[in-house]
């Protein structure tokens, strides 16, 4: 899998927690414990899922300014 591929999957993973976020703070809505049960076990590898994938993306924040620095 490239490099592009990993990260769209990654993003798509991170925006579906930030929904899921937004929703438990706006409404007290956890989206993943209904579709899946509370900390059932598929719900536990979503959030763990997520978690590592925001922690991935941190390495976008280099690869974006790196670029930056190949336009100037």
């Amino acid at each position: 899998m490239n490099t592009k591929c990993l990260d769209n999957v990654l993003l798509a993973l991170v925006i579906v927690g930030a929904v899921n976020w937004g929703l438990i703070g706006f409404f007290r809505f956890d989206l993943i414990a209904f579709i899946f049960g509370n900390m059932s076990w598929i719900s536990r590898i979503i959030y763990a899922l997520v978690g590592i994938s925001g922690l991935y993306l941190i390495s976008v924040f280099g690869r974006i300014r790196s670029i930056g620095d190949e336009e100037a």
